[in-house]
């Protein structure tokens, strides 16, 4: 199983803004259609990660991933994490703020939602593990 991490939606005012900055670089021929997150040290378990996602944290609560294509230096002394363009809706989970990423254990990871449930990471967590514990999202 592949590694993931966590690490906040900083400047992302909603899911929302996250989704769309995300889907900004689909198209861009600059970063070859990822999207590109800067971080100062390369993760020491990056191998790890090829194939795991990102996990967003908005709002005190875990609300997406984004897969992870890899890691890249930038040419500045720092690295790029390589995004898919792309949010995934996870089942919201509460997670504090931290500085920076984390690693996040397959085992510990919200499972995503059903398709259909766009929107879904506006609710509020109570509100949607309740859902979910009834089978409706």
């Amino acid at each position: 199983m592949p590694l993931n991490m966590t690490k906040i939606a900083y400047r992302s005012e909603s899911p929302a803004t996250l989704r769309q900055w995300l889907e900004s670089h689909r198209d861009n021929s600059t970063t070859d259609g990822e999207a590109r997150l800067t971080t100062r040290y390369l993760p020491k378990r990056h191998a790890e990660m090829v194939g795991g996602s990102l996990y967003w944290i908005h709002a005190k609560k875990i609300i997406g991933r984004s897969p992870i294509l890899g890691f890249m230096e930038n040419g500045q002394g720092k690295q790029w994490i390589r995004l898919e363009p792309k949010l995934i809706a996870v089942q919201p989970v509460p997670k504090r703020a931290h500085q920076g990423w984390r690693y996040l254990e397959a085992k510990d990871a919200p499972p995503d939602l059903a398709d259909g449930a766009e929107g879904a990471e506006e609710m509020p967590a109570e509100m949607l593990g309740e859902l979910a514990s009834l089978g409706l999202v």
